[in-house]
């Protein structure tokens, strides 16, 4: 009778030969119903796995993110023999789970188009309804190799012959379908309830662009119909919102092929990034910061002693200077290192932190390149605080204090943490390694935040602590870090001169909250959906003259509003006032200033709120204060009755 530890440390007996299953079922109904796998001493498996006494068990349902990667997992084989059935010459590859969904690659001769999406879903709706068990089998590798190529799935051979020599080789069947996995997956097909096969396109095998040309069918699944569709509806939103969609309606950015990867940002999008630059300088102010900048071309030279080269050549650009080989920078760190050196520093110094929007630049495959999410050159909203090790939880615990106000301010409440540990390629002792973790680990717990644990995901210098923000589509984002690195200073010979009188190495963090102040300027659009609030907002009041004859004064207006600090335009166009609305409108700005005889007159504005409509007319002194007001608050955009009225 097998005893077992759970989650919450206390330990239930079972009876006889009890598998995960078993225990949800002991547990009690309502787990029994919507378990669909375990984690059983640190490893994911199916339901049936049988439990040895000591186990420490946790089960998976829905809620846990490592249940949704088995569920659609499993929606993955489903859709994969879908295919099958349809199509017996098919050819399966990989069909692993991603974030919202899954793919799998097939390489098939004839072209799976959009239009045969809806009959791959009728057969695997059909497969659902037949229930069938899903289970695991342990396979003999030669016998395994043997059978794939007996049936033509010269893919699987291939992946079979490339596994490590003491792996364990399994397979999942359900019903006449076997497919090469380790695992886990749901206990039948009947578990998989709803669905939506979403786009195809093409996938080289494993990434190699001289390998075979795949078709990739994506998909997504959810545990009931009501999460898919709303899932669904925050897709058509987010194509909706699409950041280079809207790039180019609002006249944002763009990129050039003669630049591939590298954005070309017009007046309006440089408007909202020199306004996030200006943000941040206010609170590099407020959180005690010196900003400096460093070159965006070093010496081949440092980047050895970074660690950069043997880590990371093969993202960094490179030049020649006097026949000298120089990098172009990937990251700003070495660079401050360097800052750091010249002249001495006290104890009494730090902690030193060093601010710098610096630009740098990464080669990025073309395939990889996603608008300004994925670019070949960025600029980070970089610092480098310098301390000593007894300054590290404070200086940690002030970061978070100051990540939460920048999120605050551009509309971001909802985020999580993550602790990412020692990546498999890494610089730095191992003893190096298990300090700067334990001290990030105790930061966090001083400041009471709840994180989750991303085993292997550090930096190769240092363990980090990453912000992933949610936007208002419940999609999240990565973009604030800080690391901890005590390689660097070592490499660069950084010292200061302690209180007893001798030099010590400080410690070094690396920091930043936008990350990529492209990349986060790029989610902004499509959070707001280009309904930036007024702080932020390109061009933030248009004035709207009704006839002709009142174009002086409505200049008059435009005038006074710039001198006063706000970015204003004026529609002299010869369109219609309705038009002239309706232009504004579209572009989002969101105050207009409709102006006629009568304002003239009596030296008033009426004032039209973008989504809002009209909002009554005040004298032009008056929209001026309430304006800087709302900006120096930096309110937050209304809510939007009608984008388009």
């Amino acid at each position: 009778m097998p005893r077992v530890k759970l989650p919450d440390g206390s330990v239930m007996e079972l009876p006889g030969k009890a598998t995960v299953k078993d225990l949800a079922e002991e547990i009690g109904p309502g787990l029994a119903k919507s378990a669909l796998a375990g984690v059983v001493n640190g490893k994911a498996v199916d339901l049936a796995h049988p439990l040895s006494d000591g186990d420490e068990v946790r089960i998976l349902t829905w809620k846990d993110p490592e249940g949704q990667e088995v569920y659609r997992h499993s929606t993955a084989h489903l859709m994969a023999q879908a295919v099958k059935r349809l199509w017996p010459q098919a050819q399966l590859t990989i069909g692993p789970p991603i974030e919202d969904g899954f793919y799998y690659d097939i390489d098939l001769a004839q072209p799976i188009t959009p239009e045969d999406l809806p009959r791959i879903e009728a057969e695997m709706e059909k497969i659902a309804r037949e229930d069938l068990g899903i289970s695991r089998e342990v396979w003999d590798r030669a016998k395994a190799a043997e059978h794939f190529r007996s049936v033509g799935e010269s893919y699987k051979v291939e992946l079979i012959n490339d596994l490590p020599p003491d792996e364990q080789l399994t397979c999942y069947r359900q019903g006449e379908f076997l497919d090469l996995c380790r695992g886990p997956h749901v206990p039948s097909t009947g578990a998989i309830r709803a669905f939506k096969l979403t786009s195809v396109a093409g996938a080289y095998w494993r990434g190699d662009s001289t390998r075979q040309m795949l078709q990739r069918l994506y998909g997504t699944s959810f545990p009931d119909a009501k999460q898919l569709r709303e899932h669904l509806r925050l897709l058509e939103e987010a194509k909706k919102r699409d950041h280079r969609k809207l790039g180019r309606e609002l006249d944002l950015f763009s990129f050039q092929e003669e630049g591939p990867g590298f954005p070309f940002f017009h007046p309006k999008g440089l408007a909202v990034i020199n306004e996030m630059l200006a943000y941040m300088r206010e609170r590099y102010r407020e959180f005690g910061y010196i900003e400096i900048k460093t070159p965006l071309i070093l010496d081949e030279s440092l980047w050895h002693r970074s660690g950069h080269w043997d880590n990371y050549r093969d993202n960094m650009y490179f030049t020649k200077v006097d026949e000298q080989t120089m990098a172009v920078k990937p990251m700003n760190c070495p660079g401050c290192c360097l800052w750091f050196r010249q002249g001495l520093h006290s104890y009494r110094d730090l902690p030193l932190r060093a601010a710098e929007f610096g630009q740098c630049h990464r080669h990025e495959l073309s395939g990889a390149l996603h608008g300004l999410f994925r670019v070949r050159t960025f600029t980070q909203d970089d610092a480098h605080i310098f301390c000593t090790p007894d300054q590290i939880e404070d200086e940690i615990v002030r970061f978070l204090e100051m990540i939460d106000a920048v999120y605050a301010d551009f509309g971001f409440r909802d985020y999580h943490v993550e602790l990412s540990t020692k990546p498999e390629k890494h610089i730095g002792s191992a003893e190096m390694w298990g300090r700067a973790e334990a001290a990030l680990a105790a930061a966090l717990e001083r400041a009471g935040r709840p994180h989750r644990l991303n085993p292997g995901d550090g930096a190769f210098y240092g363990p980090k602590i990453d912000f992933h923000v949610k936007d208002c589509l419940k999609r999240t984002w990565q973009c604030g870090t800080v690391q901890l690195d005590f390689s660097m200073p070592e490499r660069f010979e950084l010292e200061y001169v302690g209180s007893d009188g001798q030099r010590h190495r400080p410690v070094m963090l690396h920091r930043a909250i936008f990350g990529s102040i492209e990349r986060f300027f790029g989610i902004l659009v499509e959070n707001t959906g280009g309904d930036f609030p007024l702080w932020l907002a390109p061009e933030q009041v248009r004035v709207l003259p009704i006839t002709d004859t009142v174009h002086g004064y409505a200049r008059q207006v435009e005038a006074r509003l710039r001198s006063a600090g706000l970015r204003a335009a004026c529609d002299v166009s010869g369109e219609t006032i309705k038009k002239k609305i309706r232009a504004a409108e579209l572009l989002k700005i969101p105050l207009m200033l409709v102006v006629g005889a009568k304002e003239a007159e009596t030296g008033q504005v009426a004032v039209r709120r973008h989504g809002q409509g009209d909002q009554g007319a005040v004298t032009l002194d008056e929209f001026i204060a309430e304006a800087q007001d709302e900006i120096r608050v930096r309110a937050a955009a209304p809510e939007r009755a009608n984008t388009e009225s």
